[in-house]
């Protein structure tokens, strides 16, 4: 085995605030440090990641730490979990041990009590991370338990920042043909979609600094993780990288108290069922007890006949989702880039708290497709309208925006209650760009204003 280099940061918030502790060892050992993603009084969200830093491809990674006495990992995902009293051992599954050279991954877990990790080793070589305390004494030889570790539920959710659009809206549902908070009275989401997670020109979705900014200063209330499928780099070719863009959005998004959604970004998503089914279920199992997750089953099919071929793949993808999530918002994507919700409306799924998704374009798209999406209102059904742009459809490469027209789309969404997303967080000549040359990852955007974005971020606050 090849040895890695694994990297992260310490970032305790809360009642485990403290200095990141880094361990200096020699250039060709391993290093690893662990992020707290989320805190509570009473236990945290911990994430590590692993950077190969060698110029060769790696096969296969092991983390060991112990826990102080008085806290536990309750639950952890994208690792092997074995655990031997205080002493947990984390590595590979299938899809995220074979690491090209600079490829990361990261699993993560959940710790009832505060205690951080201790005496933790690097692929058994006794090389120290850093962000720990380095071993004082051998690691336990303790034989690992004959029983599988423990699956105790995750904790209750943690309170959401005070006054983040979770605390005040808590569990979504819909209700009629709109959306609801958790007394009963009618919410209308709006925020901006990522760009394709696997195109984007910086990570500037996966920014917690930044998503708080927009919080604050555009009235952000949700973020939608484009996480691109087919094109190469994208999930199909490259799960590990696609998984852990989305999953720090969304625990971004948890310690922001804003909404997510996690859009499974094809066109002709029919082809891979199968794996939309694998990657649902899994975060549904880990992420569905979290009211801030909508989930987006398929962006924006291609002219595919609803009931022959769009909605078996969606009814598949959220009979996944309810294994594991039975009350969170699920969209669906509609034919025709999403924009025949009238033929869904003829023959809706069953099933709670499902929305349907009308995409536009204000260059190209005015009251013919707004009638489409009345009719389907009076047919009953709940739209949400996860992407749209003052643009062309092709997202305004001629840089041409249709504002008159866009703020008729503006005034029908609000008249309906149509939550919605603006199309796209990056930097970029198109119109739908929001933001201009030079635009810092970490946010504070109001000298970096481009196309559409003015008339975006005046409508969200």
């Amino acid at each position: 085995m090849r040895t890695l280099r694994l990297v992260t940061s310490l970032a305790v918030a809360g009642l485990l605030a403290g200095a990141v502790a880094t361990i200096a060892t020699p250039a060709s050992a391993a290093t690893a440090a662990f992020s707290v993603t989320n805190s509570w009084g009473s236990g945290y969200q911990g994430q590590v990641t692993v950077t190969n830093d060698t110029s060769a491809p790696i096969s296969g990674w092991r983390v060991e730490f112990d826990l102080p006495a008085g806290s536990r990992i309750s639950q952890s995902w994208n690792a092997q979990q074995v655990t031997a009293g205080s002493h947990y051992t984390f590595s590979n599954v299938s899809w995220n041990g074979t690491l090209g050279a600079g490829a990361s991954t990261s699993f993560g877990f959940l710790v009832d009590g505060t205690g951080t990790p201790v005496n933790c080793t690097i692929n058994g070589n006794g090389v120290s991370c850093s962000g720990g305390t380095p071993p004082t004494t051998p690691p336990p030889t303790t034989p690992p338990p004959t029983t599988p570790p423990p699956t105790t539920p995750p904790p209750t959710t943690p309170p959401p920042t005070a006054g983040t659009p979770v605390e005040r809206y808590g569990q979504l549902r819909v209700c009629g043909t709109t959306m609801c908070d958790r007394s009963g009275a009618r919410v209308q989401l709006r925020g901006v979609s990522s760009m394709w997670l696997n195109w984007e020109t910086a990570p500037y979705a996966e920014n917690l600094s930044a998503l708080r900014w927009m919080r604050d200063n555009w009235n952000l209330q949700v973020i939608r993780a484009a996480m691109g499928v087919e094109p190469a780099g994208a999930y199909l070719s490259d799960p590990g990288r696609a998984r852990a863009q989305v999953e720090t959005i969304i625990n971004n998004a948890v310690s922001a108290g804003v909404y997510v959604i996690v859009d499974w970004h094809a066109h002709e998503a029919q082809n891979n069922q199968s794996q939309a089914v694998a990657f649902f279920g899994d975060l549904a199992r880990r992420y569905g007890h979290l009211p801030n997750v909508i989930w987006e089953t398929w962006n924006e099919p291609l002219q595919f006949s609803w009931t022959g071929v769009i909605k078996p793949y969606h009814q598949a993808v959220v009979s996944a989702i309810r294994a594991a999530d039975p009350d969170n918002i699920v969209v669906l994507g509609t034919p025709t880039w999403s924009q025949d919700v009238d033929a869904a409306a003829a023959s809706p799924l069953s099933g709670t708290n499902l929305m349907y998704t009308l995409h536009f374009y204000s260059c190209t798209h005015g009251a013919s497709l707004r009638a489409k999406g009345d009719a389907a209102i009076r047919a009953g059904l709940a739209l949400f309208v996860t992407e749209w742009g003052a643009s062309n459809a092709d997202g305004g490469l001629d840089g041409r925006a249709c504002l008159p027209e866009a703020q008729s789309w503006i005034d029908w969404m609000r008249a309906n209650g149509i939550s919605w997303t603006a199309w796209k967080l990056d930097v970029g000549t198109d119109t739908t760009n929001l933001l201009s040359p030079g635009a810092p990852v970490t946010g504070g955007w109001n000298n970096y204003l481009h196309g559409h974005a003015l008339f975006v971020v005046a409508n969200m606050r």
